[in-house]
């Protein structure tokens, strides 16, 4: 009877151990992780896209969707040189957050100035950037994941924060290394 009793003991501990490994396996299963982590942010991009055309909507700006998920529109026209890669572009700009807060401001920092293809600028801003040429007046609705994502800028830009510019072009120039 002791012999039988043991048998079970270790049947049940051999099987209760597997259970253990399973469900430790499914905690680390990378492949597993990839995808919740992939949909998950499938998810976010998506609500964040139904937040901006939202926003837009009730601002009533028509804008145009790029295929990363910027938003543009162009409300005044310059007749300018057209902002494209390896030239400098210097501009005047609002940041605001879609709650309405204003972030930067370049009447209190000056206007700001881009190498295209080389500048440490959000992406978003740069891809709507090259949509515009010089005097051109824009709004700009970028997604998280065309401006500082999941981290912010640790500064006035919170994390996961859609950003609305709105910019002037004020010159479009080649790139002079005598300058930076």
């Amino acid at each position: 009877m002791k012999i039988i009793s043991y048998i079970i003991a270790i049947l049940l501990f051999v099987s209760c151990g597997s259970k253990q490994e399973k469900q430790n396996e499914d905690l680390i299963n990378p492949d597993k992780y990839l995808k919740d982590l992939e949909h998950a942010n499938q998810y976010y991009t998506v609500s964040e896209s139904d937040q901006i055309d939202d926003y837009a909507t009730r601002m009533g700006w028509e804008m145009v969707k790029t295929g990363t998920g910027l938003r543009y529109l162009i409300y005044e026209n310059g007749t300018g040189r057209k902002v494209e890669d390896k030239l400098v572009v210097r501009f005047e700009f609002k940041v605001n957050l879609l709650n309405g807060a204003l972030c930067y401001d370049s009447d209190q920092s000056g206007p700001k100035e881009v190498w295209i293809g080389h500048a440490d600028v959000e992406s978003g801003l740069e891809e709507g950037l090259q949509l515009l040429k010089e005097g051109d007046h824009a709004k700009f609705i970028i997604p998280s994941h065309l401006a500082y994502g999941w981290l912010g800028d640790s500064d006035q830009i919170p994390t996961r924060a859609v950003l609305i510019y709105d910019v002037h072009v004020l010159e479009v120039r080649d790139y002079s290394p005598e300058i930076y």
